[in-house]
């Protein structure tokens, strides 16, 4: 196994950085997932104003999840989210990042 890909699997694997969720995809069936979740505040430049918005982006194993796209649903922790915009691989092309609304 390469080793950013097994670090990483220790990392999704660990009970105090991943957790589970659901992931369905348009039209299919639910299928229990690992993610990472980050809910951080982003500041947003807008002309000379600046938006605080509140974000949850997750971070979800390639292997799990082959092909995530917009209006695809994540349940965490009993919330229901859609994913926005176009998923991002890593660079080594083992992660997805993904931007969350709710549902």
């Amino acid at each position: 196994m390469h080793a950013v890909a097994a670090a990483l699997d220790a990392l999704f694997t660990d009970g105090n950085i991943g957790g589970d969720a659901v992931y369905i995809a348009d039209g299919g069936a639910p299928k229990l997932v690992r993610v990472v979740t980050r809910r951080a505040d982003e500041i947003t430049g807008f002309g000379e104003a600046r938006l605080w918005s509140e974000t949850t982006r997750i971070d979800l194993r390639v292997a799990e999840v082959l092909t995530p796209r917009p209006g695809d649903r994540v349940e965490i922790d009993g919330e229901a989210f859609l994913i926005q915009g176009e998923p991002v691989r890593d660079r080594e092309r083992l992660v997805w990042t993904l931007d969350l609304r709710p549902a």
